[in-house]
């Protein structure tokens, strides 16, 4: 036996002994006999339930009494007995741990238990789910249950009004968001009158969908901003000067295709069409800055693959899951260059008020737990990083799934000749197929070339992202061919036959649902969860993944460095059958993935600092706006002042006063301190070319900014009343200084810009 399997038996037999406990408390459960019961009787214990845990009681105590309420309940609304596996995760996620249940093994049913037993303690418990969509109707579905046992239950979705937002935030159980709990956690940050507050104190988290929200998403910076202005520089004139240089002579990227760079030749052409001496002086750090976003939008960034452009605007792509990335925004210049490359109105920007990751923002939670179909890949991540162990839950019913290795050919012609012929073969069957490709260029091509032949079929890409529900709901039925873009967090099961009863034995008889991947990813989750897609709660199915020796993500990582020289340049037609070659393929993809976690433990390393500031920062702030911290700033640098104000308009007006000036000048400083940080941030990779450490520079430079940090707020406070006007016994608060935006607004930030140019270490 090889280490590998050695190692995953060991893994299989540990995750066996764990299960044991919890099978043991199922029977308990089913012991529990609730079925005679009357509702009143039903809810009148749960009742009890709720009123022993504000008391105190331990949950690990309500625990098997709660289950079988569910049990109960979910029978008496649905028809349905939770499996025992079910049961087994809804206990796992109850501890706060991880588990990874594989698609269609009712991941949301699971979710019950966890979510009722500690909304009990009237703290609030929330429930992540990947989109809105989502929030919506398990709220929608999984609402009587939880109202039956006498909960509330909320939903948070985008053009809420305030009022309402805080009646959800106020219900025991709350779906939504992790994005929207984010930034709506950022908002409440800059309120003035705690009573505009929406959110209560974090205290549990369910987090559905966790690799995406937990990993992929987790270091993406959240942004609330304001005060919108136009765009600083010119990028439509440093844009048509980047059209006028070749690449390989005037610019150049490296072999992964993550930096783009100018060459001495460039730089003289650049110098020449500006008209200025030398660019890299300090007075054209502006022109310099915008000639390396044009650069990266012309030179890395690809229409139909990283964005598409709809409705006059820029919208991206997310990688991990093929849609449109909602709210997402590169960095200020970057976004802009790419605006002028395609030729749209340069959208104006706004001041960056608050900034949060997801990660830190999750780790503010008393309480987290999750659930996800695949997570084994990244355990030690999720272990690390969340202090989240893995449970690994196995299927209702044997998974039927048969997974063949990958077809792998020579160049990309053959591999797509390939793969029309086999999405041919198998529409002829009548056989449902999904076929899974890397980007919206390509679904789309692949699609016309399709339908060149005769078959029709339903895309799911970036561009009509909108009707996903109904397009996943028809992809089983019987000859459906579907093409889509990546199909993480979808969250819909792919039903076979529809839903139908007699197509469903009809296609099972077929063989299921086919699979076919037509690239693989630099994360093996994502190809899995591609895979996933078949085999659903033990019907038929296989998957395939058609690759070729050409494909981008094989170029950008070097396989050719790593493949034998006899296929370096060979050139055939047919599949290449030696096993050499797959394993080569394997360990990029395994090397990728240990690349992509240091890359982001090291972009973690660079947020720890600046979140540990605003944690510091935001704590005082919240003192003071809650009245637990009294400012004290005039009294004890000004006293004179402060006892002449006190004398003509009493304590109680100059104390009020003093907060909320000490309140905007805390949010303007912090601002302020933002911008300070981006801009170090922006040039910190060219600490390198000096032989210094760029993490240890960024965090000393943001360490000496930030101790002077408080003077500069208190002294702000103190200029801003020797400034102030005093009119019939009042502040004129109507003064520059104490001007706060009229309007706000999120967005997420889209930082592979600065992950491309980091020099890790």
């Amino acid at each position: 036996m090889d280490k590998n399997n050695m190692f995953t038996k060991m893994n299989t037999m540990f995750n066996s002994y764990r299960l044991k406990p919890y099978y043991e408390k199922v029977k308990r459960i089913k012991e529990i006999q609730m079925n005679n019961w009357s509702d009143s009787e039903i809810k009148g214990h749960a009742e009890e339930l709720k009123f022993r845990a504000l008391n105190g009681t331990p949950l690990t105590e309500l625990l098997l009494e709660a289950a079988a309420l569910v049990d109960e309940v979910v029978w008496r609304f649905m028809k349905i007995r939770l499996f025992d596996v079910q049961w087994v995760a809804g206990m796992a996620l109850c501890e706060g741990n991880l588990v990874e249940m594989q698609t269609g093994e009712g991941k949301t049913l699971s979710a019950v238990l966890p979510a009722y037993l500690n909304a009990l303690q009237g703290k609030g418990a929330h429930v992540f789910t990947f989109n809105e969509y989502l929030a919506h109707r398990d709220a929608e579905w999984m609402g009587p249950i939880y109202q039956f046992l006498g909960l509330t239950v909320g939903c948070i979705q985008e053009g809420q009004r305030m009022a309402e937002k805080k009646a959800a935030y106020d219900a025991d159980i709350t779906y939504l968001t992790a994005k929207q709990a984010c930034f709506d956690y950022l908002k409440d940050s800059l309120v003035y009158d705690q009573r505009n507050k929406v959110q209560r104190p974090l205290h549990f988290v369910l987090v559905d969908e966790s690799d995406s929200i937990l990993i992929d998403e987790a270091r993406v910076p959240l942004v609330i901003a304001g005060e919108m202005g136009e765009s600083r520089v010119d990028f439509y004139d440093m844009t048509r000067i980047v059209n006028q240089l070749v690449q390989g002579i005037d610019y150049d990227t490296d072999d992964n295709k993550r930096n783009v760079y100018v060459t001495d030749e460039g730089v003289e052409k650049v110098e020449a069409l500006l008209e200025c001496d030398n660019l890299y002086e300090l007075e054209h750090h502006d022109k310099l800055t915008e000639l390396h976003c044009a650069l990266h939008a012309e030179a890395l960034l690809k229409r139909n693959v990283h964005y598409i452009v709809r409705n006059g605007a820029v919208q991206l792509i997310d990688e991990f899951t093929g849609r449109i990335a909602d709210q997402r925004h590169w960095p200020d210049g970057l976004q802009a260059a790419v605006e002028a490359k395609e030729g749209l109105t340069i959208q104006s920007s706004g001041k960056i008020l608050g900034s949060m990751t997801l990660q830190h923002f999750l780790s503010l939670y008393e309480k987290i737990c999750g659930m996800t179909a695949t997570a084994q890949s990244s355990a030690d991540e999720f272990r690390d990083t969340y202090a989240l162990d893995l449970i690994v839950i196995p299927p209702n019913k044997p998974c039927r799934r048969v997974d063949f290795p990958h077809t792998i050919f020579t160049h990309l012609e053959a591999k797509r000749n390939a793969i029309i012929n086999e999405i041919m073969s198998v529409h002829q069957m009548k056989r449902p197929i999904l076929v899974g490709t890397a980007s919206v260029e390509e679904s789309n091509q692949l699609a016309a070339d399709l339908m060149s032949k005769g078959i029709l079929c339903n895309v799911l890409n970036a561009e009509n992202d909108q009707k996903e529900a109904e397009i996943i709901a028809r992809a089983g039925v019987m000859g459906a061919v579907t093409v889509s873009t990546n199909m993480a967090g979808r969250g819909v099961d792919i039903l076979l036959g529809g839903g139908d009863p007699e197509e469903y034995k009809r296609v099972t008889k077929l063989g299921g649902l086919y699979v076919l991947g037509t690239n693989l990813h630099g994360s093996l989750r994502v190809d899995n969860q591609l895979r996933g897609r078949a085999g659903r709660q033990g019907d038929p199915g296989s998957s395939r993944f058609m690759i070729s020796l050409e494909d981008d993500f094989l170029l950008t990582f070097g396989l050719k460095e790593e493949l034998p020289k006899e296929y370096q340049t060979l050139h055939q037609e047919g599949p290449l059958k030696d096993p050499k070659i797959q394993s080569v393929i394997n360990h990029i993809q395994l090397v990728i993935d240990g690349q992509n976690y240091e890359i982001k433990k090291t972009l973690n390393r660079y947020a720890d600092l600046l979140e540990q500031q605003r944690s510091i920062l935001f704590q005082k702030r919240s003192d003071v706006l809650c009245n637990i911290l009294k400012p004290t700033i005039l009294e004890s640098r000004v006293p004179e002042l402060h006892e002449q104000l006190c004398r003509a308009l009493g304590k109680d007006k100059v104390d009020e006063t003093e907060k909320y000036v000490l309140l905007v000048q805390i949010d303007k400083c912090w601002a302020d301190y933002l911008d300070y940080v981006a801009y170090i941030k922006e040039g910190i990779h060219l600490e390198s070319l000096s032989h210094k450490n760029p993490l240890d520079e960024y965090n000393r430079l943001i360490i000496q900014a930030f101790e002077s940090l408080e003077e500069k707020i208190e002294t702000a406070v103190v200029d801003i009343f020797f400034s102030m006007d005093v009119d019939q016994g009042e502040f004129d608060l109507h003064v520059p200084e104490l001007k706060v935006p009229s309007a706000t607004w999120t967005y997420i930030i889209n930082d592979r810009f600065f992950q491309n140019r980091v020099n890790l270490f």
